[in-house]
């Protein structure tokens, strides 16, 4: 089959994959990839499912990716061989049984994206841009650096892609607002680490103004190739259910990229026929950088960008995201809700559920705090088959864990608090405290 796909605009406009550009030409609208959808319904519903499970995790490169063995509904226009793959995807669903028994739920599951080559669900999307990079350059070699603003996970995964094709990043990091694990991923991948001092926001604005300059090529997701790989953890998670669609799928939302994302995979299956119906989609915001929210509130009339205040969440403290309109226009689709996580929520809630085997980082207790609001208001029923996206490895947030777990004096200690006990090497102390534990 001869498929293909294409940046459009809003408004019909196309331009190929290939061309270095991010905004329509005429009216400055945010591209989309567009595919051949009348191509893609030659082959069945059925044959879709058979040739994805066929590669799935299997040792066919790149075809074994989570990404790229869905290649023909992500980028069908790149060469095999200027792939740049990790295998990203085939991440965990952990069945979240004591938590969810807890709240009162059957069916809960955190979808573990964290488990991936950086340790984030960016890895979904970075494989498809610098593929594309790759591909350019092959054909022209016109680019001489891939660069990004980013919280910390975007650059890392960056970084590392970058670093296994050979080619230039650029970072710019807001300085102090990413932990230092975060900060060591682009510099032990070798990538060029500026430390700006501003925010999200103000990165973003500079490494806008430099992707006017075509030898730069942009890799945040106002970049919509990194949408196409993203967008294929909903294909995932339904292949892992026996192409069942969940009931709900709550995600945390910072550039709301992933928002869009999550949608666009769910539509896509469903005008295939590979699915039959559409989950509902509740995006969870920190309270301290809620402007979805604060839109969600005027039923999406209005949005207003927003100075984002600290929060624990680093990764989605973003006041304006880039985004905003894809993601309204998914949760309007899916009939979705915008809810948001005050600090202490989100801590309590991803300590809480720790306790149940996990190890999440602050914005997935963004998600999990929204979790048990909703089912407390009893917008989630027991029996609903829920999806909580956990968007990276808690191993990159130690001081998050480690600020939790602390007694801090003249504070209330946190409810979920558990610390180290110091004993003398005496085998009855030992004892002692041992059955005062299983005994409380």
């Amino acid at each position: 089959m001869d498929y293909n796909a294409w940046f459009e605009c809003s408004n019909g406009c196309t331009y190929p994959l290939t061309e270095v550009i991010y905004r329509c030409k005429n009216c400055d609208g945010l591209l989309a990839v567009k595919h051949d959808m009348d191509v893609l319904k030659q082959r069945s519903a059925g044959d879709w499912k058979s040739l994805f499970e066929q590669r799935y995790m299997r040792t066919q490169y790149p075809y074994g990716s989570g990404v790229w063995g869905k290649k023909e509904f992500v980028c069908p226009n790149i060469d095999d061989a200027n792939i740049i793959s990790m295998y990203e995807g085939g991440t965990n669903l952990f069945w979240a049984e004591r938590f969810g028994e807890q709240l009162g739920l059957k069916d809960l599951w955190i979808k573990q994206c964290g488990n991936s080559h950086t340790g984030s669900f960016k890895d979904l999307g970075m494989t498809v841009l610098v593929s594309m990079v790759n591909q350019i350059i092959a054909d022209s070699g016109n680019i001489r650096a891939v660069m990004c603003a980013s919280t910390g996970d975007t650059s890392a995964s960056l970084a590392a892609y970058a670093s296994a094709a050979g080619i230039p990043a650029i970072i710019l990091l807001p300085k102090a607002k990413v932990t230092r694990e975060q900060l060591i991923q682009p510099i032990a991948n070798g990538a060029l680490t500026l430390s700006l001092e501003t925010d999200f926001d103000g990165c973003m604005e500079i490494v806008q103004k430099l992707s006017a300059r075509k030898d730069f090529y942009l890799a945040n997701s106002i970049n919509s190739l990194r949408i196409e790989g993203q967008k294929t953890i909903s294909i995932e998670i339904v292949q892992q259910f026996d192409w069942e669609v969940p009931d709900w799928i709550i995600i945390p939302g910072g550039n709301l990229g992933n928002v869009s994302a999550l949608g666009l995979g769910f539509l896509m299956m469903y005008e295939l026929g590979i699915t039959d119906k559409l989950p509902r989609i509740a995006c969870a915001q920190a309270e301290r950088a809620n402007p979805l929210y604060r839109s969600y509130q005027t039923g999406f009339t209005e949005f207003h960008a927003i100075t984002a205040q600290s929060t624990q969440a680093t990764a989605i403290q973003i006041g304006n995201p880039v985004s905003i309109h894809r993601a309204i226009r998914v949760l309007k689709q899916f009939d979705g809700i915008v809810d948001q996580a005050s600090e202490a929520e989100l801590a309590d809630a991803a300590a809480r559920a720790d306790r149940t085997g996990l190890f999440n980082c602050p914005h997935t207790g963004v998600a999990l705090a929204v979790l048990i609001k909703m089912v407390e208001r009893k917008q989630i029923l027991p029996d609903e088959r829920v999806i909580v996206i956990s968007t990276a490895s808690g191993l990159k947030f130690p001081e998050f864990k480690v600020a939790y777990h602390n007694i801090i004096p003249d504070e209330p200690p946190p409810r979920y608090l558990n610390t180290p006990i110091e004993l003398e090497a005496n085998y009855e102390n030992v004892l002692k405290q041992i059955g005062a534990h299983l005994d409380a």
